[in-house]
């Protein structure tokens, strides 16, 4: 039986199959429920075009909410602009300036690609999100 390919990152030519999609989306969504987000919420994904993208935008999808996707090529004020329009809580971006454009905005959670990743054991905080999400009074 083939794979089937979804996507093929065209820096790295990294192959993600259906399968491999179905299994990190899988992990995502229980990420994504861990930090609070619920159907109807917003969420900001400053990811370039990639596999982690399109797992984020799926996860956020899957537990009902809305992914506002955000061109990570954008210009700082441009960019800030964007996700102060969002009026979204929560962001997934590995980039610096797009966690620095986010810093006056209502986004409380911010997740990495990497965060969506993991599958932590449920009494440790494993990210620095979580750290964050704690301090913050829970989100």
């Amino acid at each position: 039986m083939d794979e089937r390919i979804v996507i093929v990152d065209s820096d790295t030519g990294l192959r993600l199959t259906e399968e491999q999609l179905d299994e990190r989306s899988a992990v995502a969504i229980v990420q994504l429920r861990r930090r609070g987000v619920r159907a109807g919420d917003t969420v900001l994904i400053c990811l370039p075009v990639g596999p982690d993208l399109l797992v984020a935008a799926d996860a956020v999808i899957a537990v009902g909410g809305v992914a506002w996707p955000v061109p990570p090529e954008l210009d700082p004020y441009a960019l800030q602009e964007r996700i102060e329009a969002s009026r979204a809580r929560v962001l997934i971006s590995d980039l610096p300036h797009a966690l620095e454009a986010a810093e006056e905005s209502r986004v409380r959670i911010v997740m990495s690609a990497a965060d969506l990743s993991m599958y932590p054991n449920s009494r440790e905080l494993s990210t620095e999100s979580d750290r964050i999400q704690l301090l913050d009074g829970g989100g």
